[in-house]
């Protein structure tokens, strides 16, 4: 019998949970979608119209669940603003637009970009439309009510200016071209129709094209880059790269391998792109004219990938396919009607760029005398296109850079639309090549509403259950996107093998991959407070185990003081599966008091328990805590869940199929203070179900529960540590400040209700001693609060090695090029060496 709920708690259904549900719509799966664009297919039931300002808590909008009462709500609204975010907010989105949200510093605990914050785009650079600066910014009344609410968001003097000049010199007429010349021939469009033969491919023609591989990267993924860049390369093309401007440290790691090759080079300019932005254009087009005055370069093909694409065919399929069509180019159409593309595309619409956001001013209209066209922003053009785009100054070319300066996502038209209009429009194939993981239930969240005031899409990351659909295309296809290590690994490396053949047995690395989090360069001001605090005690615990494991009575020589921040941190899988944190550090070591780099792998501690005695309740599958849900690819962004007293945590659950289910979630405190409770709904077809209660903060420190119950009986639980800040500001942090932060909410209360009753029922006492501990650990700093940080990291983290990156005055110290798990052991799936005499890396 189900026992009295003895506290009514909230419900959430998991339809205000975005509850993913297994069965998708057939035409998702399609091998071969032609929606090629990114904004969403239902685009007209999506509500574009109220972009609200983009606050602190807007950050956290996509976990959808139902709103709390309008008491709970005005005390969110209260809430003490966080001081310093322990998560950066990584926003997966398309090739180099993949962006941190404009004026949120990124933090070292996000798998994403963590360099320094954008500066605003100039449309001036990157030979992109030129402006028509009137001295005197015409004077207009600005009535529309999208222009009004931009201004209201808008955060900088400069940026409000320049949406007032804009709107002003739109409404007056002075801004969008009315009427465009077309030069093309044809009525209609032209749809050359190329054949896939795979027999023609073999043979090398006399004369192969070259190519210019434009690669667009961003992010901190330098391996899987570099291993991209090996199955693509060949001594007889040519390779721009460009490194977003924020990504500092993947450009000092690609102007590393790039002076290896001398055709090879880095863009001496960099722009930071955001998704959606009409900087993106700017790039391409600069890309263009610099590769066009490289005289020494003689390439055929434009093509522009990503970090995220790879090859599903070799270079000599490639090279065969484009020297037999070297006239054509091709680019991916919508395939729609173009009315409704131009609404859903937001081609209508006035926008502009200014402080890393996408601004819309209003409506406008689509210029008489083109036919207006797009689709996907990947594509293959060929060099007498190219020097028609950059170079002509037709009425066609000049008014749509003026046009597309204004665009929402312009790369994903503007070619289509100038190359159906002009004089090559009889070169056009409506294939650009590639295949892209469109699946919209899971990609089109309007997860980019904080960078652009529109709707967009991402897609997904193939898995090792897509491999077929390389195969199975009815249309010639090299490439495919999107792939990313830290989700799966396995799919890439089975690319590689059946493209290239397996390493030889016994290869190193294959199976591991690494991913840097930070780097000496990049500053400590560039980490939280929540990354630092960790890491240090991450360094502590490794030099306590060299102490434990490696130390001989009586002497020195493995014992060592720190010195120092961390140099480097390393995100570290094996299998697809994360292990944890590779933490590079230098320490003194006593015995000779000489300066030794270390590196020291910690890995997080299992934490999910299903109840014992177990529940007859079988559907939940694991449950876990973290901040930064991607609920594309359905993980947490910040790996290891590293969380301090001001993140606000989610939690997650992930369930199998099953009956209609109510569930009750109680979230517990280090002292057995119930913080939150909540029912929510599982759906029969529900995968995964997330929540984030609304708490107030700052979170007590220590190690948290968070129970699962059915008819109130224990499911499972999961454990979550709020680490105590060693560090405010990167500064060590002032008692003040300590007491502040590690105290818990006021009055320990962390919603309006109380959960008292609850803790008799599930046998959760409030003891005194511990609490007055509590009180006294808040007071700490100094030794005595890195001793309590150290204390609860160790119940939550393991030690498993350390070693040497240098020499060493350890004897029994393993030196790190010799271990299978240090960043700094062999990777040769990633290492980029000599060109073999194939012109060929792989």
């Amino acid at each position: 019998a189900r026992a009295l709920d003895p506290h009514p708690s909230p419900l959430i259904t998991s339809e205000t949970q975005d509850g993913y549900f297994s069965h998708r719509p057939k035409e998702k799966l399609r091998t071969d979608s032609n929606n090629e664009n990114s904004v969403p297919k239902d685009f007209e039931n999506v509500d574009n119209s109220n972009f609200a300002p983009r606050t602190q808590k807007q950050k956290h909008q996509p976990e959808s669940a139902k709103k709390p009462p309008s008491g709970q709500k005005q005390r969110l609204q209260r809430k003490i603003e966080p001081q310093d975010k322990g998560q950066g907010h990584s926003v997966l989105g398309k090739g180099p637009s993949e962006v941190l949200p404009p004026g949120e510093r990124p933090a070292a605990n996000s798998s994403h970009g963590k360099d320094a914050p954008r500066q605003p785009h100039s449309r001036k650079s990157g030979g992109s439309a030129p402006e028509t600066k009137s001295e005197q910014p015409p004077k207009c009344d600005i009535s529309g009510k999208e222009a009004i609410s931009a201004l209201s968001r808008s955060k900088s003097k400069h940026c409000r200016q320049e949406i007032g000049e804009t709107y002003c010199r739109h409404k007056l007429g002075l801004l969008m071209p009315e009427k465009v010349t077309r030069f093309c021939p044809l009525e209609g469009k032209a749809n050359k129709n190329v054949q896939w033969d795979e027999d023609s491919v073999e043979y090398l023609p006399a004369h192969p094209v070259r190519i210019a591989f434009v690669l667009v990267v961003h992010g901190r993924a330098s391996r899987q880059l570099q291993r991209m860049f090996k199955a693509i390369y060949h001594k007889d093309h040519f390779y721009y790269i460009h490194v977003d401007k924020r990504s500092n440290y993947l450009h000092r790691q690609v102007l590393q391998f790039a002076k290896q090759y001398s055709n090879v080079r880095v863009t001496p300019w960099r722009m930071a792109t955001i998704w959606g932005g009409a900087s993106l254009l700017s790039t391409y087009l600069q890309s263009m004219r610099d590769l066009l005055e490289m005289t020494d370069w003689p390439w055929d093909f434009f093509i522009n990938l990503s970090a995220a694409d790879y090859p599903i065919r070799t270079n000599d399929q490639l090279v065969a396919f484009l020297s037999r069509y070297r006239d054509m180019n091709f680019l991916k159409s919508h395939g729609r009607d173009n009315a409704r593309f131009i609404r859903k595309q937001g081609l209508d619409r006035l926008f502009l760029e200014c402080d890393a956001h996408m601004w819309r001013l209003g409506d406008r209209r689509i210029p008489e005398g083109i036919a207006v066209d797009g689709g996907s922003d990947w594509f293959l053009l060929n060099r007498k296109f190219v020097e028609y785009v950059t170079f002509s100054t037709d009425d066609l070319v000049t008014k749509m850079k003026q046009f597309y300066s204004y665009t929402l996502l312009p790369a994903e038209s503007f070619f289509h639309t100038v190359l159906e209009n002009s004089p090559h429009c009889d070169t056009m194939v409506d294939n650009n090549l590639r295949i892209t993981n469109w699946n919209r239930k899971l990609g089109c969240k309007c997860q980019y509403k904080h960078i652009v005031d529109w709707c967009g899409c991402s897609p997904n990351d193939f898995k090792p259950q897509d491999f077929h659909r390389f195969q199975q295309t009815a249309r010639p296809t090299f490439f495919a996107r999107k792939f990313e290590a830290v989700v799966n690994q396995e799919i890439i490396g089975q690319l590689d093998y059946y493209l290239y053949g397996n390493y030889p047995t016994g290869t190193p690395g294959l199976r591991s991959y690494w991913e840097n989090l930070y780097d000496e360069p990049d500053g400590v001001h560039s980490l939280s407070d929540v990354a630092l605090t960790l890491y240090h005690s991450f360094a502590r615990l490794g030099l306590r185990r060299a102490e434990s494991s490696l130390h001989t009575e009586g002497e020195n020589s493995c014992r060592y003081y720190p010195m120092g921040h961390p140099a480097s941190v390393h995100l570290y899988f094996l299998a697809d599966r994360f292990q944890g944190f590779l933490i590079k550090h230098h320490a003194t070591n006593l015995a000779v008091s000489k300066l030794e780099t270390l590196e020291t792998w910690v890995m997080p501690k299992k934490v999910f328990k299903i109840a014992s005695p177990p529940s007859d309740f079988g559907r939940l599958q694991f449950s876990e805590v973290g901040t930064d849900w991607d609920a594309k690819e359905r993980l947490f962004r910040n790996f290891g869940g590293l969380l301090g007293p001001m993140d606000e945590p989610v939690g997650m659950q992930k369930w199998g199929k099953g009956p209609n289910v109510t569930v009750t979630v109680i979230w517990v405190d280090p002292v057995n203070v119930i913080a939150a409770t909540y029912d929510i709904l599982i759906e029969s077809t529900a995968e995964f179900t997330h929540y984030k209660p609304p708490l107030n903060l700052p979170l007590r420190p220590g190690v948290w529960t968070v129970k699962i119950l059915h008819h109130w009986v224990p499911v499972a639980e999961t454990k979550f540590l709020i680490a105590p800040l060693t560090f405010s500001n990167r500064q060590p942090i002032k008692p003040e400040e300590a007491l502040r932060l590690h105290n818990g909410p006021p009055r320990s209360a962390y919603m309006e209700q109380s959960f008292q009753s609850l803790n008799p029922v599930l046998s959760l006492p409030i003891i005194p001693a511990q609490v007055e501990q509590a009180r006294r650990n808040a007071a700490s700093t100094g030794t005595a609060l890195e001793s309590w940080l150290d204390s609860l990291v160790g119940r939550m983290w393991t030690t498993m090695d350390i070693c040497a990156t240098g020499p060493t005055s350890c004897p029994v110290m393993q030196a790190c090029s010799q271990t299978a798990w240090s960043s700094f052991s062999p990777d040769p799936k990633s290492e980029l060496g000599a060109v073999k005499p194939d012109g060929r890396l792989r």
